[in-house]
């Protein structure tokens, strides 16, 4: 069975983007917002010196990504109001892109059977504001791999790729809200 939920946007990109920011903006302006799962699941592996990392057991850490986001969705799935989330579902597809992961067969049903509004907000590398931390490691020319690989996991999903500018941060809520309708 396919849920989808139009009141559901993705904003997504590669790491460094300003996506989290970006988000705090809109959550300031009253918008509910979703935490990307993805960092939560770095910061709980470090705590607990598990190895399910981006650095470490690859294979089970995009396990506990999709498992997660699938949840994250179904909590969000009878959201009547815009919610915006910090990542979907098919980040965990490209993510299993970049790694080589050779079956994808269990994310990409998850991708079909999850759909968020078709319109996604992609942030692209911005090289001025790129930064690292002890749970963003990524040089900026991977950043701006996973950028590419981002834009094709959403467009190969059937999602309209919606691209924020390169501007201070109240202007890409603004741009953002502009494409919902919203005041």
């Amino acid at each position: 069975m396919i849920l989808k939920n139009e009141n559901l946007f993705v904003v997504t990109g590669g790491p460094g983007v300003g996506k989290t920011t970006v988000l705090d903006e809109l959550a300031r302006r009253g918008y509910s917002v979703v935490p990307e799962v993805a960092r939560q699941i770095i910061q709980e592996q470090v705590q607990s010196k598990g190895n399910a990392l981006p650095w470490g057991d690859t294979e089970r850490y995009t396990e506990m990504m999709l498992a997660r986001s699938i949840e994250s969705y179904q909590r969000l799935d009878s959201s009547q109001f815009p919610t915006f989330c910090d990542r979907g579902i098919p980040d965990t597809l490209c993510y299993a892109h970049i790694i080589k992961l050779t079956d994808t067969r269990e994310i990409q049903a998850a991708c079909e059977q999850f759909r968020y509004n078709s319109r996604v907000f992609l942030l692209p590398p911005w090289k001025e504001i790129y930064t690292t931390d002890t749970e963003r490691k990524q040089t900026f020319d991977e950043a701006v791999d996973v950028y590419h690989q981002m834009m094709r996991a959403y467009g190969n999903c059937g999602y309209e790729i919606c691209e924020v500018p390169r501007a201070p941060v109240s202007a890409r809520a603004d741009f953002i809200l502009s494409r919902l309708g919203a005041p």
